[in-house]
């Protein structure tokens, strides 16, 4: 008689091996027990609306309820989620996990308490595993549901689309249209199916875990999304709203937010009867500033509810760790005794990091779709050739079975996976990125005698950095990385077609090549990663295409999207230059669309990971190129016009006011993370990325590959297109420079005439009677203009003189008057002495003003007045009153960049000022070839996790993102005055493809996925940190822009 089959428990997948859960508990520490006593059945209504009985001891308290509904559906985030009940008041109240359950249930047997999400993250991508973002995606479907999640019907089209996809599958008219008429998703539904229809038809091959993920990316950014609301009275009386959010207390009127107020800035919240009063910390820049706000609310206990609400979110997403608890007064106790009871976020994100599950299938109740089993354990043999696995992962050394991670497990056995031999490897649950709440300060909470909350902040060591951009303080902005699985193998299994075949579930992302864990990566996962990914050194360089593509869009859409939008709510446009900008951009974008869907189509077969019938040879990109390039030479006409374009825009802004305003607002939204002008210029910028990319391809290929004629051919005809428009580039680059020149200089008045070419810009200190000051240096092909950065709130540039290059002679003068790398300009009217910091920079200049010098003395004479008030330029450099403003008005110019103006203190012209160094308009053609997007993993000095990050190379900068999908950075780095190198062996990163970028203090290193892409950002990043040399500019005559 032979053994009996074994069955896969509930518990099983977390190494369980008695009946106790985990859900709040630290690696190291048992599991609690379960009280003895009389077992009493409780009913719990779950997200897919099925209903659930447990048994518990009287004695129990919540904690082991919860524990036994998070094992129940082998929930390891079960920290977000929580069970609410309703009181005998009728009041809808969580169930606190320390108390005894029979002390908060009055008549338990009647009451169905309701497991529900409970706090709501900022980025649904810190959720980790499917099963987590499937039960949110229930209850954003509730949500609708109930209207609590209100939106617009465009939202709520494409939110009930995503459900649908998730529910039956790819779009098909007449099962759609059935299934709309036997479910609602929302009040008033029927007005919403053809738009729903609509979107539905756009989600073909959308797995139900990808339109989980997208229904998520679409809700978390609508204001009502995790929004609970408590009415109140405010002071006068008026009926509004309080709910609680991640960042602080949120205030509406209605379903409008009309204020909110940070964790950062509260300093006390409790309540008095049925007064809620908040406590604010003193805010230095306001004159009536008002410490404590109060709301009237309907009763004490509504007070109460919200204040415990209050408590919990504010230690679940500002704290490091649980609160300990208060000890208890001997004589006299004031005040509540409540506190929040479990993980916060950051120790759920670091348990699931040091921590490794099994993914277990689970049913989408709802699903049609033929790929899922039971999210409620159902039986089922288990195979018995299925080798013996341990599920369980130990934490360093192996520990004894009391110490592992363990859930309860329920006497219903789970289904299991059946592997073949070559995934019999113990499955990783994906590294996981850092801790926004590493980026913040940390927080440890004391509950005040009157039941109020206290900051204690201790700050965190972190490292100063010079990187700008818009990161608050809060977790919604912080530098986090989007998180994804693993991908399919070519492996053999026997397995879900939702589950890959070493377990994982496949990417939520719809982009195939997006599936790295995010921060923290093992040497185990980079050799897993070696094994799944293709090596070859085409791969990447049609993976380079994909990831510069998707850059290049995301551009496109500043235009046709952000900008058409600003143009649409204002009148200030003409619509003759409204036409000619959208019927010219409009046409490129939908191209450029589906050009990039081929593209990740065909990544999506070489790596392995589609599921689709073609067949035949797909590791090739060359044919893409080529069919799309032959497309792209019908759009040559549009391209053409791009001069015009930029050429009418300028004039507009010029005689008009208002156009003049509504395009230097728009510069202000963090969409436009580039001078707008810059915009105008990408599809001709595109060209030239388009020839190198296929360049290297076909030197890279024999020319017997099976791709080389495709991609010659494509090269061919890209060149020709590039040598069509390669004039009108170079025209419009230096139209382009000398507008966003103007933007920073005050003082001038027609920079911008035909024929004025920009040469060089950068920091010269010029010597006068006080000495050697700081200034920066302006040359074109007839003038040299020196200005100081001035007072002005935006920290423009004041022009002080200009030097007529007609007739000038320039000669190093280190040796007369003493001063290192310094020479003399020797003007008709002015001589003026100046120093560079380093002999290189001196070499740049002077090779540079010759030029100018020759070019100026082959046009027709000198150049005409530049200043509005043109200072006497007849004055010695011995003479002190050449500069009028003193060192006083310069000691603003050393502040760091974060403190500038948003709308040009990070300008080209601003770095060059605080790192003392130039650049050239050579240097700026270069810095347009040589574009790059990709994923990074980044690291600080002083830190051991690396993050994850979407990178953005171009304009000298580096642009970092949590995800390619996100519409503007998080932050950014200039990188002139860096220095690109490779991490020394004392530096202990002992890591492949990693490149090193430091400026004085500063250090960070990134680390690439391959030899290739390693070599292409060490690259790009190099002619942004080190200018162009001349015998570079002389063997390119034909890029040369002067």
């Amino acid at each position: 008689m032979g053994e009996p089959e074994q069955r896969l428990t509930t518990g099983s997948r977390l190494g369980a091996q008695e009946s106790t859960g985990i859900s709040t508990l630290e690696p190291g520490q048992r599991p609690p027990v379960m009280p003895p006593g009389r077992q009493i059945p409780i009913k719990v209504h779950m997200l897919d609306d099925t209903e659930e009985v447990f048994d518990v001891s009287q004695r129990a308290p919540g904690k082991i309820l919860f524990d036994l509904v998070c094992t129940h559906l082998n929930l390891i985030e079960g920290d977000y989620f929580g069970l609410e009940y309703q009181d005998h008041r009728k009041m809808t109240v969580w169930l606190d996990l320390l108390k005894p359950i029979m002390k908060q249930l009055r008549r338990p047997k009647q009451t169905v308490l309701r497991f529900v999400v409970k706090f709501f993250p900022p980025d649904h991508t810190q959720l980790l595993e499917e099963l987590t973002r499937y039960l949110f995606a229930l209850q954003v479907k509730q949500d609708l549901a109930s209207s609590r999640l209100t939106c617009n019907d465009s939202s709520a089209a494409l939110l009930i689309s995503h459900i649908v996809q998730s529910e039956i599958g790819d779009f098909d008219e007449a099962q759609s249209r059935r299934h709309l008429r036997e479910n609602k998703y929302i009040p008033d539904q029927e007005a919403l199916e053809d738009k729903i229809a609509e979107f539905h038809g756009k989600h073909v091959g959308q797995t139900p875990a990808e339109s989980d993920y997208q229904l998520l990316e679409v809700a978390r950014r609508l204001e009502m999304y995790g929004v609970r609301l408590h009415p109140a009275k405010d002071r006068e009386g008026t009926k509004i709203n309080l709910a609680v959010a991640h960042t602080g207390i949120l205030v509406l009127q209605g379903h409008t937010k009309i204020n909110a107020f940070n964790w950062s800035k509260v300093r006390k919240l409790s309540f008095k009867r049925k007064r809620f009063l908040i406590k604010l910390r003193p805010d230095m820049n306001q004159s009536s500033f008002q410490d404590t706000l109060e709301f009237l609310m309907a009763s004490r206990n509504c007070c109460k509810v919200l204040w415990k609400i209050c408590v919990e979110y504010h230690a679940f997403f500002r704290l490091f760790e649980e609160p300990k608890p208060k000890p208890k007064p001997v004589l006299f106790t004031r005040g509540s005794s409540f506190r929040f009871s479990g993980r916060t976020q950051k120790q759920v994100l670091d348990y699931v990091r040091d921590s490794e599950f099994k993914k277990i299938p689970f049913e989408r109740k709802h699903s049609k779709i033929r790929s899922n089993v039971s999210l409620s354990p159902k039986p089922t043999e288990r195979p018995s050739e299925v080798p013996k696995q341990s599920a369980s992962y130990t934490f360093g050394d192996q520990p004894d079975s009391s110490t592992k991670p363990s859930r309860q497990v329920n006497e219903a056995p789970m289904v299991a996976v059946c592997l073949e031999d070559t995934a019999r490897q113990q499955c990783r649950s994906p590294s996981l990125k850092k801790s926004p709440q590493e980026d913040r300060k940390q927080e440890r909470a004391e509950e005040d005698v009157d039941g109020g909350i206290r900051g204690k902040a201790q700050s965190k060591q972190q490292t100063e950095h010079p990187i700008t951009g818009s990161v608050a303080n809060s977790p919604r902005l912080s530098e986090t990385s989007v998180n994804s699985h693993g991908g399919l193998t070519a492996q053999r299994s026997v397995l879900s077609p939702c589950l890959s075949p070493d377990g994982r579930q496949p990417s939520p992302l719809t982009s195939p090549l997006l599936n790295d864990a995010g921060c923290v990566r093992t040497d185990d996962e980079d050799e897993g990663r070696r094994k799944r990914f293709p090596t070859d050194k085409a791969y990447f360089i049609a993976k380079e295409v994909l990831t510069t593509e998707r850059t290049y869009l995301k551009d496109l859409e500043v235009i046709t999207v952000s900008f058409k939008n600003a143009v649409s709510k204002d009148e200030a446009m003409p619509d003759s230059l409204r036409n000619i900008i959208f019927s010219n951009f409009d046409p490129l974008y939908t191209f450029h669309s589906g050009f990039l869907k081929e593209i990740e189509q065909r990544l999506a077969l070489w790596e392995g990971r589609s599921n689709a019938h073609i067949k035949g040879d797909y590791q090739r990109i060359g044919d893409v190129m080529l069919k799309n390039i032959q497309g792209m030479k019908q759009l040559t006409a549009l391209l053409q016009r791009h001069s015009e374009v930029l050429v009418q825009l300028e004039q507009t802004a010029r005689s008009s006011r208002k156009q003049e305003v509504l395009c230097r607002e728009f510069e202000l939204q963090k969409v436009c993370y580039l001078p707008l002008n810059i915009f105008f210029l990408r599809p001709l910028h595109r060209l030239m990325h388009y020839k190198q990319i296929l360049e290297r391809l076909c030197k890279h290929y024999p020319p017997n590959h099976a791709d080389f004629r495709d991609s010659r051919a494509a090269l061919a005809d890209i060149s020709e297109m590039a040598a069509q428009l390669h004039g009108t580039m170079i025209k419009m680059e230096n139209f382009q420079k000398l507008l966003e020149l103007k933007k920073d200089l005050i003082g001038i008045d027609n920079l911008v005439i035909p024929g004025r070419e920009f040469i060089r810009l950068g920091c010269l200190s010029k010597l006068s009677g006080k000495g050697l000051q700081q200034r920066m240096f302006f040359l074109f092909n007839d003038v040299l203009l020196y200005t100081s950065r001035g007072m002005t709130a935006s920290n423009q540039f004041k022009v002080h003189g200009q030097l007529q290059l007609y007739g000038m002679t320039v000669t190093e003068s280190e040796d007369e008057w003493g001063v290192p790398h310094s020479f003399t300009l020797f003007g008709p009217r002015q001589t003026v002495v100046v120093a560079a910091s380093t002999a290189a920079e001196m070499d740049k200049w002077i090779e540079d003003i010759k030029m100018a010098i020759d070019l100026a003395e082959k046009s027709n004479g000198p150049a005409p007045e530049l200043l509005a008030s043109s200072p006497p330029e007849s004055k010695s450099p011995e003479d002190s009153t050449v500069d009028q403003e003193s060192e006083d008005d310069l000691s603003s110019s050393r502040t760091s960049l974060e403190r500038q103006s948003p709308h040009r203190g990070n300008t080209t012209v601003h770095v060059c000022w605080h790192r003392n160094t130039s650049v050239s308009m050579i240097d700026f053609s270069i810095a347009v070839e040589n574009q790059l997007s990709g994923n990074l993993l980044r690291k600080f000095k002083n830190s051991n996790g690396w993050q994850k990050l979407w990178v953005v190379f171009t304009n000298f900068s580096l642009f970092f993102y949590k995800s390619h999908q996100d519409d503007f950075p998080l932050a950014s780095l200039p990188l002139l005055g860096y220095s690109v190198t490779i991490p020394s062996e004392s530096e202990n990163i002992h890591k492949d493809y990693v490149f090193k970028l430091h400026f004085k203090s500063h250090v960070y290193y990134f680390r690439s996925e391959s030899e290739y892409t390693f070599e292409r950002w060490m690259e790009v990043i190099r002619s942004a940190t080190s200018s162009a040399c001349r015998t570079r500019i002389l063997s390119h005559k034909d890029s040369h822009p002067y």
